[in-house]
């Protein structure tokens, strides 16, 4: 059975950290910790497990930076290696599992809580909130936070991988599985907004406009009062991209203290080092990227006792200063959750799936790759950005019988 398989190599994790910033090329080539493989098909782990087969297997910006060697080594121990990525997946059930019959269309909810690992649930997963799991790394299944970071389970970048019933979510039949896969990161931006606690007509501050920015829009404008929204966009599609999904203004990295300031009526103010704050500002600044410089923006653009939201995976570290002067709530936005939570909506993933269904998102799916040709995918993955790509994936429904040998 074929899967891309990230494994162990220090080498190539330092080559990686030191020259992929610069040349992001070689982080699809040489120095990528990635190789295709033949394994033997996994097995259910248990009662309550059945192998999945993958249609549709999108590659996520936290893939990227566990690749580019930019993840914190905070998840070391939070994984397992080898382990298959993959972890937005729309696929099909293999073995009869509970109330899921063979044939039954699913997406994946990756987090592996206490109900994969055969445990009573920990205090989090009583209340639903699984994305706070404490036991993520016990049990009978491997250290691994998700499907896709995990030894035991395998993952969407593969021909087959194995899930727990907790973990899947069946799909209505006239969702395409264009649509389909991308609601697990929709989740995660309906669970960004929930978090970001909105109130009426506040003003808002996207920093990102990639795909973690461009759902959460969506999010924000289909299920909290956000009045006015606005857009950090570095390239020229994704502005147009978020004008569609409803910002009330675009705008690039080098404008946005300016533009922030005009339309809340905040003092500007300029250091001897480093850029400008305001003296006000927006309620809610949501970074979508993780690096120091969206972090920076949205710390500095916030009015004070305002909440900064961490939707992105953080990568680099910024100056807090900010927080501590001007009082502010920093709040992480990981995964998603199983029950509602700040009265949304049913859960996340019921959310998800009406996005998925409803909102116009065209051809967020703007290109996809067979497994072989995984260093074209990840290299299309990286520019993303630049090429107008919101989402790129693995296709592994069409040449099911020409591998494995």
């Amino acid at each position: 059975m074929q899967a891309l398989e990230l494994y162990r190599s220090v080498p190539r994790y330092v080559a990686a950290r030191v020259v992929g910033s610069r040349l992001p090329g070689l982080l699809a080539g040489p120095v990528a910790p990635l190789r295709l493989v033949t394994n033997d098909e996994p097995r259910p782990l248990g009662p309550g497990w059945t192998r999945v087969r993958p249609r549709l297997a999108g590659i996520c910006g936290s893939d990227l930076a566990t690749i580019a060697g930019r993840s914190s080594f905070y998840f070391s121990p939070l994984v397992s290696l080898p382990f298959v990525p993959g972890h937005e997946v729309v696929g099909e059930v293999i073995d009869d599992v509970d109330d899921l019959p063979p044939g039954t269309r699913v997406v994946l909810d990756p987090i592996l809580a206490c109900a994969a690992r055969g445990l009573d649930p920990c205090s989090a997963c009583v209340t639903g909130r699984h994305d706070r799991c404490d036991h993520i790394t016990v049990g009978h299944v491997s250290p691994g936070l998700q499907t896709g970071y995990c030894a035991d389970t395998g993952g969407g970048w593969s021909r087959m991988f194995v899930a727990h019933r907790s973990q899947l979510h069946p799909i209505p039949d006239e969702l395409p599985d264009e649509r389909a896969v991308l609601v697990e990161p929709l989740a995660c931006a309906v669970h960004a907004a929930e978090r970001a606690q909105v109130d009426d007509t506040a003003d808002v501050l996207l920093v990102g406009a990639g795909t973690v920015g461009l759902f959460t829009l969506l999010a924000l404008r289909a299920f909290t009062p956000a009045g006015r929204i606005t857009v950090v966009a570095k390239h020229r599609r994704q502005a147009e991209l978020a004008r569609r999904f409803g910002a009330t203004e675009v705008v690039s990295p080098g404008e946005v203290v300016g533009a922030v300031r005009r339309a809340t009526r905040a003092l500007r103010l300029d250091p001897e080092r480093g850029g400008g704050f305001l003296l006000g500002g927006v309620d809610v600044a949501i970074d979508c990227v993780g690096s120091r410089t969206s972090l920076d923006t949205a710390l500095r653009t916030v009015r004070s006792g305002g909440r900064v939201v961490l939707a992105g995976l953080p990568t680099e570290g910024a100056d807090l200063t900010p927080a501590w002067f001007r009082e502010l709530e920093i709040v992480g936005a990981y995964a998603s959750t199983a029950n509602p939570v700040g009265g949304l909506h049913a859960s996340t993933f019921d959310a998800a799936v009406g996005l998925a269904t409803d909102a116009a998102l065209g051809d967020a799916v703007g290109a996809t790759y067979r497994l072989p040709a995984w260093r074209e995918a990840i290299d299309h993955a990286l520019s993303a950005g630049s090429l107008g790509t919101i989402k790129v994936a693995f296709d592994l429904r069409d040449h099911r019988g020409e591998e494995d040998a």
